[in-house]
């Protein structure tokens, strides 16, 4: 069950990892942290911002994106660069990618095959992707 985050946990994300993340992400984010969303072949659950501002979060927020983000880099073929912010179940993940300049993430969302090693545009924005 998703549920509002505060800004400052989107921002201690941002800071460990030494990205930005896209306006729209972070405003779907901001309003439900988790979740899930559909893209034409797959549903995603998402990786949520960790959350210490109870236990109740603390416990919800635990699988954030900087933990399962640091986890699927062990993966052989995963982009180095990558921030992993959802799965499928089946070892897939849905990643943003860094721009050409500076910290900034893309807006574009990707699949990230496991056994091919592969990405896949499924979304030019985050707004595209529907709510599962």
């Amino acid at each position: 069950m998703p549920f509002p985050v505060a800004e400052k946990y989107i921002l201690d994300t941002e800071e460990k990892l030494g990205v930005t993340f896209p306006a729209a992400f972070r405003a779907k984010t901001m309003a439900d942290n988790g979740g899930a969303v559909e893209t034409s072949s797959d549903v995603w659950d998402l990786h949520p911002f960790f959350d210490t501002s109870d236990k109740q979060r603390l416990k919800r927020t635990c699988n954030d994106i900087v933990r399962e983000t640091a986890s699927s880099k062990e993966w052989f073929g995963f982009p180095v660069n990558a921030v992993a912010i959802g799965a499928n179940g089946c070892g897939d993940r849905l990643v943003l990618l860094p721009g050409v300049i500076g910290s900034a993430l893309r807006d574009e969302v990707f699949c990230w095959d496991h056994e091919l090693g592969e990405l896949e545009k499924v979304a030019d924005d985050f707004t595209e992707l529907e709510l599962a």
